[in-house]
Parts: C-alpha cells; structure tokens; sequence
C-alpha cells in the first residue's frame, strides 16, 4: 500500500470510527441495547467493507489505471450487493433494531466518503511539466 493510500485510509476510517460512537450512543438513547447493538454492527460493516475496497483499489493501483478503475467499479457493485444481502438476511432479526442499522449505515457510509472526499482534496496535485516547458528561451 502507497503512503498516500494509506493516509486516505486513515483519513477516513478515523472519523468515520468516532460517528460510529455517536451513533451507538445515538442508537442507545433512542431505541435502547438494541439500537447500540445495531449502530455497533452497522460501523463495523461501513470499515470492514470501505477498507477492503480502499486495500483491493491500492493493490489493483500498482498495475495501472484500467486495473484499477476495473477494481474500484467491482468492488463497489459488491459492497452495494452485500449490503442488500445483509439487510435482507437481517430484516426479520429481532436482536437488534433494524431501523437504526439502515440509517447507521447510510450515515456512516455518507461519512466515510465526505472524509475521503476531504483528504483527497487536502492533497497537491502531481503535475507533471516536461523540460521544454520550463525552457522559456527563444
């Protein structure tokens, strides 16, 4: 993994980990032991499933930009198909509320791309000039 995939890893799955807290304790005020239980489900699956994607993206990176194009695109459609499965599989679950889940999911989810969003804007661009473009002589 590059120092600059890593960085974005971090710069994301950190905040993304202390909305996670607050949506547990959020899920514990309003719906009791079982919306902590599912808050707390639901953060563990937004990192679990952005850090594999932001690993399998790194790693398709070092081969070239198709790869990982290709790599950022799939991984995406299973991420989004997992979910599905996992919602579904997990509606009739009472364990934990169900409702706290959808919407800890689609905050921790929004979060986690605002703040990878963030650290990629942070960066500078990598411009790269060739020499006659800096020789400005007749």
């Amino acid at each position: 993994m590059q120092p600059s995939d890593a960085r974005n890893l971090r710069g994301a799955a950190i905040p993304t980990g202390a909305v996670g807290v607050g949506a547990v304790l959020i899920g514990l005020l309003t719906a009791g032991g079982k919306g902590a239980l599912a808050a707390a489900l639901a953060t563990v699956v937004v990192l679990v499933f952005f850090s594999i994607s932001a690993i399998a993206v790194s790693w398709a990176g070092r081969i070239s930009a198709q790869t990982m194009m290709l790599a950022a695109l799939a991984s995406y459609m299973v991420k989004i198909l997992a979910v599905m499965v996992l919602v579904t599989v997990m509606d009739g679950v009472s364990i934990w509320n169900t409702t706290v889940f959808g919407w800890a999911v689609i905050a921790l989810a929004l979060c986690w791309i605002a703040a990878e969003f963030r650290v990629v804007l942070q960066r500078r661009p990598y411009v790269d000039e060739p020499e006659s473009a800096l020789d400005r002589s007749p």
